[in-house]
């Protein structure tokens, strides 16, 4: 408690510097380290998921949010096709769920046009989709079964064994799962809360590119795969015309009519079979992006993905905001708010997480 009050200016700061002077600009990548004890918790998670315990993760109902006025209004059965729409897509499972409903909260009350937003989610565990409608009644979504026997046989082992679960892998089947009017999709992780209006990020320029996202050239992109990567021109080749760079595939926009057409999700699932017999990465669903998509992406402002407030991925360290604009605060690491709220060890920057936290134990 002590360490907290000791930190209590540095929040009143932060949330100052959030509202008053959006300026921050994203952290580098966090160091990929096995961390076993937050896989655990997650698996223990999951367990009481699986072992009809669904109710202990009860939600308060979000109040109603309407659009204002200009925003206009989307019926008809079809409204799934309506163009003036904003697509959103978010993986859904109990491991994560309490940081996807804080996501869908605060889009829904930041977005000027909240009821034009519509929400696709991706689940491997059909029963979230009540309790998701019962916190949000008046949600536009649409839930999609992703099966995970569809890329077991394609994953490898990771650094964290989080990284290998098959939902993280769903990102790579949005253009086939997703309705074919739907041109354009956002895609979101789940351990982030949006702090501006969402229309904002959708209606990006990608020009000639199929993904937008902040990139971040700074990064020492070698370290993102293995020597026998490196080591084989036939490989590393693939970069040959191209500055790549890193960025998280955690905030993403998709040209879903483009990736249909260019047939992304082969080229990814090749990446992955060749991994499977040369090891030339350690990181889970992030390098086949980075081998498909880096140097050929969009770049979207780094307000956009102030990532890596989790920490590195063994302590989850508390990190500070860093000077720039903001629109989104990423906790990408192995530090979750919600779980360092619980623990009442929480960093300096989760207070502006909580505030989107509809969990029925919150206050």
């Amino acid at each position: 408690m002590l360490w907290i009050m000791k930190f209590s200016w540095f929040v009143s700061a932060a949330m100052v510097m959030v509202v008053l002077f959006p300026s921050l600009q994203s952290f580098p990548p966090a160091e990929a380290i096995r961390s076993s004890n937050l896989d655990s918790y997650l698996r223990f998670q999951g367990q009481i998921a699986s072992s009809g315990a669904l109710d202990r993760f009860s939600f308060r109902k979000a109040p109603p949010f309407r659009n204002a006025g200009g925003c206009g209004s989307v019926v008809g059965e079809s409204y799934v096709c309506d163009p003036s729409l904003v697509h959103v897509a978010i993986t859904l499972d109990m491991e994560y769920l309490r940081g996807s409903i804080a996501a869908v909260h605060s889009i829904l009350q930041h977005s000027r046009c909240p009821e034009s937003v519509f929400f696709h989610f991706l689940v491997s565990e059909t029963s979230l989709e009540s309790l998701v409608r019962s916190t949000f009644p008046e949600l536009k979504l649409k839930v999609y079964y992703f099966d995970p026997e569809r890329v077991r046989s394609l994953i490898s082992t990771s650094v964290r064994q989080a990284l290998e679960e098959p939902l993280n892998y769903a990102r790579n089947y949005l253009a086939g799962m997703l309705e074919p009017c739907v041109r354009r999709v956002i895609y979101l992780d789940s351990d982030l809360v949006v702090v501006d209006d969402i229309s904002k990020l959708w209606t990006t320029n990608l020009g000639d590119k199929t993904i937008g996202a902040p990139e971040y050239c700074h990064a020492n992109f070698t370290k993102y795969f293995t020597s026998n990567f490196w080591s084989d021109r036939s490989l590393y080749a693939t970069f040959a015309g191209r500055k790549p760079c890193y960025f998280n595939t955690g905030v993403m926009v998709i040209d879903l009519a483009k990736w249909r057409r260019l047939g992304y999700t082969k080229r990814i699932e090749r990446w992955m079979e060749i991994q499977k017999t040369n090891r030339i990465y350690e990181l889970g669903s992030l390098p086949p992006f980075l081998l498909v998509f880096a140097g050929e992406v969009a770049p979207i402002e780094h307000r956009w993905n102030q990532h890596g407030l989790g920490g590195d991925n063994v302590r989850g360290s508390c990190r500070n905001l860093h000077p720039g604009p903001v629109s989104l605060l990423h906790w990408s690491g192995s530090g979750k708010p919600w779980l360092r709220l619980d623990s009442r060890k929480p960093c300096p920057l989760d207070s502006l997480w909580a505030p989107y936290d509809l969990h029925g134990h919150s206050t």
